[in-house]
């Protein structure tokens, strides 16, 4: 294997490591705030997802109607947010246990 493919394959399962540590609570879609992203469904296991997850930065709505702009998590992973302690991300950086949340 040469190096250039062996540095997509590690990018690609970097990625996926990254991607799975998501416990799909919605917390920073702004379900715990009452006012989430229009884009947050909710999935027959339970958990949130973002509808249009790989178009999703920029600007967007809330159910109320309040405009956002939505950011890749880890520009706002060393803030707070409503239920940000179960954020898995933030588990990672910080060393938090974080809870799980069940439909």
């Amino acid at each position: 294997m040469n190096e250039e493919v062996s540095y997509e394959l590690y990018l690609k399962e970097a990625a996926e490591h990254y991607e799975g540590l998501c416990k799909r609570c919605g917390a920073c879609c702004g379900l715990f705030e009452k006012d989430p992203c229009t884009e947050l469904v909710r999935g027959g296991d339970g958990r949130y997802y973002c509808g249009i997850y790989e178009e999703r930065f920029g600007l967007r709505r809330t159910v109320r109607g309040n405009e956002f702009f939505c950011v890749p998590v880890r520009k706002v992973i060393s803030g707070s947010w409503a239920g940000s302690y179960q954020c898995a991300y933030k588990k990672q950086l910080t060393g938090l246990r974080v809870h799980t949340v069940r439909g």
